[in-house]
């Protein structure tokens, strides 16, 4: 069949010139190497396609009706390889981006909304899971994860920013509740345990100063597996909640919510944005991720 294709696109192209010679040039192979091609054609079919003579070339009555098909079929082809340059060189075609649905909403989407309003001719998909999403099953482009793609060589990593964990209460919760001087303390407190975190409810934090580490397992009465309900619960004065820093900015900033133990820190995360690994991306998916990397460092 391939070879069918070829002898078709070989064909037009003598067709068109007039001549072996013409498309020899015009293919960058040998004359030699057309004849060959048309020969094999002609075997295929069972039919003659050109009459040769010193002078010229003509067609035959199945190469008149045999030359159509073939422009056809090289029209096609050609269309073919300008919509993939288009995809692999221009911001046009679909775009699909995995992240969580408090990062989706909190910084990817701000992140983007100018750069997918500047180009539309981009469709863009985004998928908000807590969940992992495999990437080529879903034909994800770009996944926001806080891990890399570890031990996978058909993934490539780009880190976008540092993520601090934080302890958080409401000033409400504070002032009802035991004070909190030491992480042994956190034993005398309510954690909203947001199940989607690993050991949920067991708290490691280290010593700003010292560098020491205490672990302590807090007691939950309280579970969800989002971050916008664990935050509205924390608002509400139901209890303590470990957060990566950037989901609650606005809580921070307002005073909402107040950051405790400040003397200590919780373990920190890397925000990666991951892609399939190819030796050329196409320009939509290296354009995002410097947007991406662009506003993280801004922010």
């Amino acid at each position: 069949m391939l070879d069918n294709l070829r002898g078709m696109a070989v064909f037009a192209s003598v067709v068109g010139h007039g001549s072996f010679s013409g498309s020899a040039r015009e293919l960058g192979i040998t004359t030699s190497a057309v004849s060959q091609q048309i020969r094999s054609l002609e075997n295929e079919l069972g039919v003659v396609l050109l009459h040769r003579s010193t002078r010229k070339l003509s067609l035959t009555e199945a190469g008149e009706s045999f030359y159509e098909a073939a422009k056809d079929v090289v029209s096609a082809a050609e269309q073919g390889r300008i919509k993939v340059n288009q995809l692999r060189d221009e911001l046009a075609g679909s775009l699909r981006v995995s992240t969580t649905p408090e990062l989706g909403v909190n910084h990817i989407l701000p992140a983007l909304s100018t750069w997918m309003a500047a180009h539309d001719d981009l469709s863009v998909t985004y998928l908000a899971d807590n969940h992992y999403i495999d990437m080529i099953d879903e034909r994800i482009d770009i996944a926001i994860r806080m891990s890399p793609s570890i031990n996978d060589s058909s993934l490539s990593s780009h880190p976008l920013t540092d993520v601090r964990q934080l302890l958080v209460a409401s000033p409400q919760y504070l002032r009802q509740h035991s004070k909190l001087y030491t992480p042994k303390d956190l034993a005398e407190h309510q954690l909203i345990c947001i199940e989607i975190m690993k050991d949920a409810n067991q708290i490691d934090m280290i010593q700003t100063e010292t560098g020491k580490k205490t672990r302590v397992k807090m007691n939950s009465r309280i579970y969800t597996n989002n971050v916008f309900m664990a935050t509205t619960l924390a608002k509400e004065g139901h209890g303590l909640v470990r957060m990566l820093e950037m989901d609650v900015k606005k809580e921070l900033e307002s005073g909402e919510l107040v950051e405790v133990l400040t003397g200590y820190q919780l373990p920190s995360f890397v925000l990666y944005a991951v892609t399939l690994n190819r030796d050329q991306q196409p320009a939509k998916i290296t354009r995002c991720l410097e947007v991406l990397k662009k506003y993280f460092h801004a922010n």
